[in-house]
């Protein structure tokens, strides 16, 4: 009866097709969006942290009690706190770097060689990361990002070359490989310098307990001990800077970002999948309809086989079937048409792109549950016809 109304069949279906496509296409895309921002992340260092201070308590900070982070909490945490790997202090400021006839603001870092190790940040091929020396003689040394390299240098290596910042000549050493932004900084547009040549020669000496720095960043050995190193560094600030009530800094963990940005992902992926949802709803309902008339159609069919010894389950069981089979049908043919976008997708866009097992399994499964309980009333329906008052209504 389904192939010999094939036109019948397939407009039954339709909805079926759009609806689980639209599903498999929108979970795929929102778990290869989830994936993308995981990576992007972890790029930056998977077992990052970073103190900043905490402003909102600067004002009841009392005399010997240092007001800001300090180069030698920096130093203090690389020495006493057994869980972590590596420890870079930053000083971060706007500041305009001249080459030639060009000026640029970029967000200069002063920071010190473990900067790489902590920010899992990477030099290009032919050039270097200044050295533990350079920050010894604070060397007049840069190195910069591969997007403003491009900006001041456009086509000229910029390896060996002169740049200026506040007056002061610095050699570029190396460019940094691409990294993108973070929390609206873009990394590939900064220049980094030594931290005590930053001091000595920019910014000055900002406290009187030492130099003052914008950011302290560390790592922690591994993924299982990056509770135990901010346990650990919160202590031995809080007793270096003699606090006994609120904490006068803020310790941030990459791994909350990772959580948060995961929960963004989990949440737009089952918002996109219930908007594609709405259309399997309503092509069940479509299947409900189309199926009420196919029995107005077919009374004669019906009564036919009742006449000849067919029993209200055996008119009920056709039609389920007949409303299961065009279901799953849909189904499938939707879950091939969604894993080609979502294929097609991964293709033309950074995405890493994939349809799950599982998602297929009960996209389909779904698919088929509304083909039977939307096919439930027309199947009763049909079941109840009376024999004889279908023969004569035909």
């Amino acid at each position: 009866m389904l192939l010999a109304n094939k036109l019948h069949s397939s407009l039954t279906i339709l909805g079926l097709i759009i609806g689980n496509a639209s599903v498999i296409a929108m979970v795929g895309v929102g778990a290869a969006a989830q994936k993308l921002a995981t990576s992007e992340l972890e790029s930056f260092g998977p077992n990052m942290l970073y103190i900043i201070p905490d402003n909102r308590n600067l004002q009841r900070a009392t005399l010997g009690k240092p007001r800001t982070l300090v180069l030698s909490d920096a130093e203090a945490i690389a020495n006493q706190v057994p869980s972590i790997q590596a420890v870079a202090p930053q000083i971060r400021e706007k500041e305009f770097v001249t080459y030639s006839n060009k000026n640029i603001k970029a967000q200069l870092v002063g920071t010190t060689p473990e900067f790489l190790v902590v920010r899992n940040f990477k030099v290009a091929a032919g050039g270097n990361f200044f050295t533990a020396q350079d920050l010894t003689r604070s060397n007049q040394v840069v190195v910069i990002g591969p997007e403003l390299a491009k900006r001041l240098f456009e086509d000229q290596n910029p390896i060996g070359r002169k740049l200026r910042i506040k007056g002061v000549s610095f050699q570029v050493i190396g460019v940094m490989e691409p990294k993108g932004s973070l929390m609206e900084s873009n990394q590939d547009e900064a220049a980094f310098i030594p931290l005590t040549t930053m001091v000595n020669r920019l910014v000055g000496k900002t406290s009187p307990y030492g130099i003052e720095v914008s950011t302290i960043a560390f790592s922690a050995k591994d993924k299982n001990s990056v509770r135990a190193a901010q346990f650990q560094v919160s202590n031995l600030l809080r007793l270096r800077h003699k606090i006994t009530d609120s904490d006068d800094f803020i310790i941030h963990s990459q791994k909350k970002f990772l959580q948060t940005s995961n929960l963004i992902a989990i949440a737009l992926t089952i918002t996109l999948a219930a908007i594609a949802s709405i259309s399997l709803l309503v092509a069940g309902i479509g299947i409900m309809n189309i199926m009420l008339m196919s029995v107005k159609a077919r009374t004669s069919e019906i009564g036919l086989r009742k006449a000849v010894g067919a029993c209200q389950q055996d008119i009920l069981i056709q039609f389920l079937i007949e409303a299961v089979i065009l279901s799953v049908a849909g189904g499938f043919i939707g879950t091939i048409i969604g894993a080609s976008g979502v294929i097609l997708i991964g293709a033309v866009t950074p995405l890493n792109t994939g349809v799950s097992a599982i998602t297929i399994a009960l996209t389909v499964g779904v698919s088929g549950s509304i083909g039977l309980f939307f096919g439930v009333v027309p199947a009763r329906q049909a079941a109840k016809l009376d024999p004889i008052v279908a023969l004569r209504s035909s």
